[in-house]
C-alpha cells in the first residue's frame, strides 16, 4: 500500500525526518517496504529561472528563428527561439546550460550549448510542454511582468515535493488501510517518545442541504449483506479536471487522475478507508436504489466494458429497473460520472467483507474498494465520509446539495468490550510497565478506558479495529506501541532435552530422500491443485471423491489431487519439452480425497517416476535404459534402508498401469509399473515412463526403532555350488529362492540366478534355470560332506515344492 508523507503530516504536524518516521512506522508493525521521491513536475524543475527577454531580432539564417538576448539574473545571455509569441519585455521561464528535461514518457535529455544555424544559443526559452507543467505547445510561456529575472521558476509554480512510503500491510491491519489510520499509529509511536501531539481530522461541520427537490429512495432487501447505507444528491455540477492539490495527492500514491468527481472519491478513500461511489443521476431509473442479489446468470457489464454473469449471491446496486453496481466492486459501464454529468447520487455504505471477498474472487477482480471491503471498514465513518466528500465536490465542481443525507443502519455493528487483567499483560509481555503508561498507548490508540479496577480495565475497543476481540489482542496492540526493543531479555537460557520414543518422520524422509539422491535422483515439488479433468485417465480416481475448490484460481488448478503420478508425469512432460530426457525424479506428497460427505482423508506418499536412460553414452560406458528392473531395485532398496525386508509381489491392479507389481509386507505398500501409452500421451509424453508409488503412512508404521546389529566380516571361506534345473515355465525364481533359504537356513547365504534358458531340446512347457549357491559357516571351515549333504536337501526339496528336475 502506498502513502503519501505530505498526506499523513496534515492529520499531525511534525517537521520533516522521513527516515525517522519510516522506522518508527516499521517498528509499530507497518513494514515500510520503500520510499521514493515525489515531485508533481519530475526534475522539481531544478536549472529553470525567470529570463527577461531584453532583445528579440529575427535570425539571420533562418526564417521562422529569432535571435534574443536574455538577463537571467546572474547574466544576460543569446538564446535561439523558435516561438512566434516570443518579444522583447517579455518575462519567460528560461532552462540554463546543464539543466535536464523530461519527456512526457519520462525520457531526460539534457541543455547544453550550441550552435542553431551558425549561431550560438545558451539555453532555451520554454513552452508549457516543454516543462510538463501543460498541454500547450503554442508558444513559450509568458510569466507576470513583476518577476525578478533570475528567480527560480519553482518558486513561481507551485511545485508539490512529496515521499511516496511503501507500506507492506498486514491482512489484519484493516484500520491502517488509509492516510487517516497510518497517521493515528504513527501518533501513537510519536507519543510514547513524548511528543503529544494534536490529532487533525477534516472539518465537516459546513454540510448542509440547499434543497430538497431530488430525494433518492433507498431500500435494502438484505440488511445482513448491507448493514449500513448512506447516500445523498449532488445537482448542478460541472465535470472538469481536478484542482491540483488534489491531483499531486493522487499522483503521489499512483492514482491517474480523472476527473473532480471521481478524483474526490478516490481522495476520500485513501484519506479516510471509506469507499464511495458515484451514479448518475439520470442513470438511476425510478427515484429509487434497492440492495439486492439478483438471479443467476443475470447479465452485468461493468466500467471495463466485460460482461459478467451474476452469480445469486452478488450483491448488486440497482435502481427500480436494473442492476447499476456490484456492491463493494465495480461500478457498471453506464451509471458512472461522464462529462456531460451534472447530477450525482452520492453513495456511502458498509458491505459484509465475506460477501465482498467472495464477489471479487469470483469475478475475478481486486479493486481499492473491495480491497478495504474485504478487510473491514469503520462502519462509524459512514456518514462522515460522505458529507467530506459531498463538501469537497461542490468545492470543486460547483452545484448544490439536493436532498437530505438518507442513512440505512439497520444492523448496528457494536463496539468490543474487553475486560484486560494487569496480571496478564505482565505475563505475557514479560515486563511490568506502568498501569499510566499502559492507559496513554491505549488512548492514543482510541481504545477507550471505561472504568480501572485494582486487577484490571475494562475496555471498548472500537469497531474499526475487527481484530482486536481479546485480551490478547489488546497485549499486542500495547507491545507493539510500547517497542519490542525496550523489554529486556535474560541472560540465562533455560531448556530441556527430552527423547521422544516416536518415529521422526522429517528424520526418515531425509534417509531416503539422500539415498535416492545418491542414486541420481532428483527430488521435485508438484502442485497439490491440479486439474479435475485428469480423473477421465482412470477409473480408479473417482470424481465423486475429488476434493474441490471453492474459488479456484484456474480450472487447471480446481481439484485436490488423488493421484501423485499426474504431478510427475507434468514434470516429465516440461522436462522433456525442453530437450531433459533422461530423467529420474522423486517427490514426498499429499493427496487428498472425501470418501463421504464433508469427511476428508489427506494420505502421504513418496513417488518415483524414470524415462530415457540412466547414464549417457560414452567411450567406456554404454547407455543403459532406467527400465522397470532399475526402479524396483530403486523402490526395494529404499524400503530395505527403513528396515523392510520381508516383501511379497503380486501382480498390480492400478489401472494406469500396462504392467506392473504391488508390494506387499502384511499391507500394501508400494505400486510400481510401466505407465500406459494411452496415459502418457494425453501429456504429450511419446517415451516410455516407470512410475511407482509408496504408501508412506503404511510404510511408517511398519518401520521399528532405528537399532543397528553389528557382526564381524567372516574369516572362513564361502563356498559356491551350481545347479542346472529344468522347471515349469510358470515358476518364477522367486519361488525356487525362498524354497531354498527356508530349507538350509544356516548355512545357505545367498541365490542367485545366472542363466535363462527356453528354445529346442527342451520339452514343451519346460524351461532351463542355471542357480548359483553361495554356502559359508561362520564359525568353522566347511567340508565336503556338509556341503554335499546342505546340497542334497535342497535339491530335494526344489524336487519335492516345485517339481524340478536336475539336468
Amino acid at each position: 500500500m502506498k502513502v503519501s508523507y505530505n498526506w499523513i503530516r496534515q492529520f499531525i504536524t511534525v517537521p520533516e525526518s522521513i527516515e525517522e518516521h519510516a522506522a518508527l512506522l516499521t517498528s509499530l508493525g507497518l513494514e515500510v517496504e520503500g520510499i521514493e521521491k515525489f515531485e508533481s513536475v519530475k526534475g522539481g524543475l531544478q536549472g529553470i529561472v525567470v529570463g527577461h527577454v531584453l532583445e528579440c531580432v529575427k535570425h539571420p539564417n533562418a526564417d521562422k528563428l529569432k535571435l534574443t538576448k536574455v538577463n537571467i539574473g546572474t547574466e544576460t545571455v543569446q538564446i535561439v527561439c523558435g516561438a512566434p509569441n516570443v518579444a522583447a519585455g517579455q518575462k519567460v521561464p528560461v532552462a540554463t546550460i546543464g539543466t535536464t528535461l523530461y519527456t512526457e514518457t519520462g525520457e531526460a535529455w539534457k541543455i547544453k550549448k550550441g550552435k542553431i544555424r551558425g549561431e550560438e544559443s545558451h539555453g532555451m526559452i520554454c513552452a508549457e510542454d516543454e516543462l510538463n507543467i501543460g498541454t500547450s505547445h503554442d508558444g513559450i510561456m509568458v510569466l507576470d511582468a513583476s518577476l525578478e529575472p533570475g528567480t527560480l521558476f519553482s518558486e513561481v509554480i507551485n511545485i508539490e515535493n512529496d515521499y511516496t512510503i511503501e507500506i507492506g500491510l498486514t491482512p489484519n491491519r484493516s484500520d491502517a488501510m488509509s492516510h487517516l489510520g497510518v497517521a493515528r499509529d504513527l501518533r501513537a509511536g510519536l507519543a510514547i517518545e513524548g511528543d503529544l501531539l494534536e490529532f487533525i481530522t477534516p472539518s465537516v461541520s459546513s454540510f448542509h442541504v440547499d434543497n430538497r427537490s431530488h430525494r433518492v429512495d433507498i431500500a435494502i432487501d438484505q440488511p445482513e449483506l448491507a448493514p449500513r447505507y448512506c447516500g445523498v444528491t449532488l445537482t448542478g455540477l460541472t465535470i472538469k479536471d481536478s484542482p491540483d492539490w488534489i491531483q499531486n495527492r493522487l499522483k503521489a500514491i499512483g492514482i491517474a487522475p480523472k476527473n473532480n468527481v471521481v478524483d474526490i472519491t478516490n481522495y476520500v478513500m485513501h484519506e479516510l478507508g471509506q469507499p464511495l461511489h458515484a451514479f448518475d443521476l439520470s442513470a438511476i431509473e425510478g427515484n429509487k436504489i434497492v440492495v439486492k442479489t439478483l438471479p443467476a446468470g443475470t447479465k452485468f457489464t461493468t466500467l471495463d466494458e466485460v460482461e459478467h454473469d451474476l452469480h445469486e449471491e452478488d450483491l448488486m446496486i440497482c435502481d427500480g429497473v436494473k442492476p447499476l453496481c456490484i456492491a463493494g466492486v465495480y461500478g457498471g459501464l453506464n451509471s458512472g460520472v461522464k462529462k456531460g454529468t451534472n447530477s450525482i447520487f452520492l453513495e456511502s455504505a458498509y458491505f459484509n467483507p465475506v460477501s465482498v471477498r467472495k464477489t471479487a474472487k469470483r469475478h475475478g477482480f481486486n479493486t481499492d474498494a473491495s480491497f478495504r471491503f474485504e478487510r473491514g471498514i469503520d462502519p462509524n465513518i459512514t456518514e462522515y465520509a460522505l458529507k467530506r466528500a459531498a463538501l469537497l465536490i461542490i468545492e470543486t465542481a460547483g452545484g448544490e446539495i439536493s436532498s437530505d443525507i438518507t442513512d440505512v443502519y439497520s444492523h448496528k455493528i457494536e463496539d468490543q468490550q474487553v475486560f484486560l487483567p494487569f496480571s496478564k499483560v505482565n505475563s505475557l509481555i514479560g515486563k511490568e510497565i506502568p498501569k499510566e503508561e499502559i492507559k496513554s498507548i491505549l488512548r492514543t490508540l482510541d481504545i477507550n478506558v471505561n472504568n480501572v479496577t485494582e486487577t484490571g480495565l475494562g475496555l471498548t475497543i472500537p469497531a474499526y479495529r475487527n481484530d482486536v476481540t481479546r485480551p490478547a489482542d489488546v497485549i499486542e496492540e500495547i507491545l507493539r506501541v510500547y517497542g519490542y526493543d525496550r523489554i529486556e531479555t535474560s541472560d540465562k537460557l533455560n531448556a530441556s532435552i527430552a527423547k521422544s520414543s516416536r518415529l521422526d518422520n522429517h528424520k526418515l524422509q531425509n534417509l531416503v530422500a539422500q539415498q535416492l539422491a545418491g542414486q541420481g535422483f532428483y527430488e521435485m515439488m508438484a502442485n497439490s491443485l491440479t486439474s479435475d479433468k485428469y480423473h477421465t485417465l482412470t477409473e480408479q480416481i473417482s470424481p465423486k471423491n475429488e476434493v474441490r475448490m471453492l474459488n479456484p484460481l484456474s480450472s487447471d488448478l480446481s481439484v485436490m489431487r488423488q493421484s501423485m503420478i499426474y504431478g510427475a508425469l507434468e514434470a516429465v512432460s516440461h522436462n522433456i519439452n525442453r530437450r531433459q530426457e533422461n530423467l529420474r525424479l522423486f517427490e514426498f506428497g499429499n493427496t487428498y480425497h472425501q470418501y463421504q460427505e464433508r469427511q476428508f482423508t489427506e494420505q502421504k506418499h513418496l513417488s518415483l517416476v524414470t524415462t530415457g536412460a540412466i547414464h549417457e553414452q560414452s567411450w567406456n560406458n554404454t547407455s543403459r535404459t532406467a527400465d522397470f528392473f532399475y526402479l524396483k531395485g530403486a523402490v526395494i532398496s529404499a524400503l530395505k534402508r527403513l528396515g523392510i525386508t520381508k516383501i511379497n509381489e503380486k501382480p498390480t491392479k492400478m489401472d494406469f498401469l500396462s504392467e506392473g507389481i504391488s508390494l506387499n509386507s502384511g499391507t500394501k505398500i508400494a505400486d510400481l509399473g510401466v505407465v500406459k501409452k494411452k496415459v502418457c500421451k494425453s501429456f504429450d509424453i511419446d517415451a516410455t515412463v516407470h512410475y511407482a508409488n509408496i504408501y508412506w503412512d503404511e510404510v511408517l508404521k511398519l518401520v521399528k526403532e532405528d537399532r543397528k546389529s553389528v557382526t564381524a566380516i567372516p574369516k572362513f571361506p564361502a563356498v559356491k555350488r551350481d545347479l542346472a534345473l529344468l522347471v515349469n515355465d510358470e515358476t518364477s525364481f522367486k519361488e525356487l529362492h525362498d524354497i531354498a533359504l527356508q530349507t538350509e537356513k544356516k548355512l545357505l547365504k545367498e541365490v542367485q540366478l545366472f542363466d535363462v534358458y527356453e528354445g529346442k531340446n527342451l520339452a514343451k512347457g519346460k524351461k532351463s534355470y542355471a542357480l548359483s549357491f553361495l554356502l559359508q559357516d561362520e564359525v568353522k571351515t566347511l567340508t565336503d560332506k556338509q556341503i554335499d549333504k546342505a546340497m542334497q536337501k535342497i535339491q530335494q526339496q526344489l524336487e519335492k515344492q516345485a517339481g524340478v528336475e536336475l539336468r
